[in-house]
């Protein structure tokens, strides 16, 4: 059984998904892969100890603080590679940002291969069940551009701002899906 609760934030309306103990999904409005992960229908159910926990974790957020991820528990579900490219979003500091590429060699070197492509690493990222706190808004092209986030162009940026990162290199994508 899946739970879901509605919270208000910046960046508008977000939902929240639980498996009773453990967070597995938070989408933004209009997200793209919105409930993907979760297979079954949800319940309201907004008093859940977790969601109190996630709400109280991104009001600190919005509210500018630093709040640790591993204050709450989270279990998305994606297969281990997924789940492997989400662990090293997590490892990416406040008000900065990484590229899939650097990504792509985290992990060819995780998994002692030669080398990983850029583009599974995006499909990974692009697939992240918990936007925001799982932070794959810090994540650009190699080129400094800003594509390839589910929630939007315009929400990936506020949350960028949000947090204090540096645009003056980042660029809007000139064409995609992204935009």
């Amino acid at each position: 059984m899946y739970y879901s609760a509605q919270h208000s934030s910046p960046v508008g309306t977000l939902t929240l998904a639980s498996d009773g103990s453990s967070l597995v999904g938070l989408w933004l409005q209009g997200q793209k892969y919105f409930g993907g992960t979760v297979a079954q229908a949800m319940a309201e159910s907004p008093r859940l100890p977790v969601f109190n926990a996630a709400k109280e974790w991104l009001d600190k957020y919005f509210s500018g603080q630093k709040p640790a991820i591993a204050e709450l528990p989270l279990a998305p579900y994606g297969s281990e590679f997924r789940r492997a490219v989400w662990e090293i979003l997590c490892s990416i500091p406040y008000g900065e940002v990484i590229t899939y590429g650097e990504i792509a060699k985290e992990m060819a070197a995780r998994m002692h291969r030669a080398h990983m492509s850029a583009q599974a690493v995006g499909g990974a990222v692009g697939h992240n069940p918990i936007s925001i706190i799982i932070p794959c808004h810090r994540v650009v092209g190699s080129n400094g551009s800003l594509t390839g986030y589910a929630g939007g162009i315009e929400k990936k940026i506020r949350l960028l701002e949000h947090e204090g990162a540096d645009l003056s290199k980042l660029v809007l994508p000139a064409k995609g899906t992204a935009l």
